[in-house]
């Protein structure tokens, strides 16, 4: 049982009093805080409010700038001198490269490791860590390995919640040999089309071959092609590219929107009982459907007593070091900024966040899962050179999905890495 937020949120206050206040005492009160980030309307809303409780306690005050073309416009702005104290990056691997081209401040003597460390888990300090020096503090997860599924219609069928991939498979065959469909799989996306797939193998490949060689897989430390990246597009292979497993077949999850894709989950009779999307799905479901009662989320589980967890997210970084911006990012390790993120559903890494504070059962079951997961790592693709990771790997994932041969694809997308990364 977590404790009390309020109680929580009082202490951090209080030890704002001191940290915050120390890290501001030399600072001119009429110099804002100044954040760049990608969340705009609601999102900055939302940010702005996070940052009330750091105003009243400190006197600093915060000006939020948000852009939809971050990763253009915040490179920019530090060549031409007009730096924001903090970013709020979409995506860790601009962070790492503006690290190491020094744009950034480390954290080591900004915040207390330690406390970093408990209020996140190592985990999440370690997806902030560039060059074995922690630069981000992340604010927000959008946890990726979720199987969505109507409850309503699983327990019509007497189906129960498998909790290894092996039960998931003999699940799925069992929905199949009932003259059923199991799952429901679009990767149609524009010119994204094929993300989803990209998904669904990094989710296998952290499933099958573990974290360090996932890892290893992201830098390229072992080719694209190797065998047990091989295992997993195939493992995927053998739901997507099946008429009994997917609706539709190769030929409908190649055509059907990613966002249409959950869909037939509510149809009568359904026609799907399946589907693996990130939390975001949410903004795609039908009107009529409330999350956390007519849908409801597991995680995709693994061969093991636990699974990991696959995320995207949002994640803090130091552009000026100033006092004011220190003590910003020693406000962010405290669990007030984050209560009142996800008291606006935003989904927090911090683990002193209470569950009831989530405004509705379908988001407190996906921070749930997250808090179930016992390792986590970002989307692979989101950390690979942007030629693969959002080039060939996508487009190579629709040719696979059409019938193409694995070990053509993988090699395509293993020739592309660019040869200086």
């Amino acid at each position: 049982m977590k404790p009390n937020v309020l109680s929580i949120s009082c202490l951090s206050l209080l030890c704002l009093l001191s940290a915050c206040r120390q890290g501001a005492q030399n600072v001119d009160r009429q110099e804002p805080l100044v954040i760049l980030g990608s969340l705009t309307g609601v999102g900055q809303e939302i940010v702005e409010e996070a940052f009330a409780s750091f105003t009243a306690e400190t006197g600093i005050e915060v000006v939020y700038e948000g852009t939809d073309a971050f990763a253009t416009v915040l490179p920019i702005r530090i060549a031409g001198g007009d730096v924001p104290d903090l970013a709020i990056f979409p995506q860790p691997g601009l962070m790492a490269d503006l690290a190491r081209e020094g744009a950034l401040t480390p954290l080591d003597d900004v915040v207390d490791l330690n406390t970093l460390t408990t209020a996140f888990g190592s985990d999440w300090v370690n997806l902030g860590t560039v060059d074995d020096q922690v630069y981000g503090v992340w604010m927000r997860s959008d946890p990726k390995s979720l199987v969505w599924y109507n409850p309503n219609n699983f327990e019509a069928a007497g189906y129960t919640i498998p909790t290894s991939w092996d039960e998931l498979m003999a699940l799925t065959e069992q929905i199949a040999a009932e003259g059923k469909t199991p799952w429901c799989l679009g990767i149609e996306s524009g010119e994204a089309s094929g993300w989803v797939g990209t998904d669904w193998v990094e989710d296998i490949l952290l499933r099958t071959a573990g974290p360090e060689v996932y890892d290893q897989w992201v830098t390229h430390e072992i080719p694209f092609n190797s065998p047990p990246v091989r295992t997993a597009l195939q493992m995927f292979g053998d739901i997507v590219r099946s008429d009994r497993y997917v609706r539709g077949g190769a030929v409908g999850a190649i055509s059907t929107p990613f966002g249409d894709a959950p869909t037939p989950l509510f149809d009568q009779p359904p026609g799907c009982y399946l589907h693996r999307q990130a939390s975001f799905i949410t903004d795609f479901l039908p009107d009529t459907v409330e999350p956390g009662r007519d849908t409801q989320v597991f995680l995709l589980p693994g061969n093991g007593p636990t699974a990991p967890l696959l995320t995207g997210g949002l994640v803090f970084a130091m552009t000026n070091n100033t006092p004011a911006a220190q003590a910003a990012m020693q406000y962010l390790t405290t669990v007030t900024p984050h209560a009142s993120w996800a008291a606006r559903g935003y989904i927090s890494p911090h683990q002193d966040v209470d569950l009831a504070l989530y405004p509705n059962d379908g988001i407190r079951q996906i921070a749930a899962v997250l808090d179930q997961a016992d390792t986590i790592r970002f989307d692979g693709s989101d950390l690979m050179p942007a030629a693969v990771g959002a080039g060939t790997f996508w487009t190579e994932m629709v040719n696979y999905v059409s019938g193409a041969d694995v070990d053509a694809v993988l090699s395509a997308i293993d020739s592309s890495w660019p040869e200086d990364e």
